[in-house]
């Protein structure tokens, strides 16, 4: 089993229903031990982190959400909504694809890099909210606006929300 697929099953495991969090600290502690200073933000009942690694220039920030919407009847999924299943050599379960899956590949894609670089230059960073699936305005709004309040800057970022049109990777967007 890969890191990735093991850390995106350990997520799944989570219920994180918007905006109960119950994801961020496990990928806190990840960011952490690959020298990541993290900013924890809790906005009303919502809570978001901006981790960063390095001082300077270009900031690429990788931007999620730990929230997913709820289940729905349980009895209507063919397996418990909270426990990964695997089933054709597709990976199913709450968040799976939306986000949880992006989240440990941003993770595991971090600590190889910064293994493999540990004086890369620029900063990498992640905002992470719990409130994308609800109403949306205690999460990244609000940690944009204390970023922007104290002239942090991102330069880049890279958002891993599922927006195939026809097959997987075939769309990219700018916004």
């Amino acid at each position: 089993m890969t890191a990735t697929l093991q850390l995106t099953q350990e997520l799944i495991r989570l219920d994180s229903i918007t905006p109960r969090d119950a994801c961020q600290e496990r990928l806190i502690a990840r960011l952490e031990a690959c020298g990541f200073t993290v900013e924890r933000m809790r906005h009303g009942d919502v809570d978001n982190f901006w981790a960063r690694r390095g001082t300077t220039a270009p900031v690429v920030c990788f931007a999620g959400h730990t929230d997913v919407v709820p289940t729905g009847p349980a009895e209507q999924w063919d397996s418990p909504p909270f426990e990964p299943t695997i089933r054709n050599g597709l990976l199913y379960g709450r968040g799976a694809a939306d986000m949880k899956a992006s989240l440990a590949a941003f993770i595991t894609a971090i600590e190889n890099y910064v293994s493999a670089n540990p004086e890369h230059d620029g900063s990498i960073a992640l905002l992470i909210t719990s409130d994308e699936e609800g109403v949306a305005t205690d999460g990244t709004v609000r940690v944009v606006d204390t970023l922007e309040a104290r002239d942090e800057r991102i330069d880049y970022c890279i958002v891993g929300e599922p927006t195939s049109e026809t097959t997987l990777g075939d769309t990219i967007k700018n916004g």
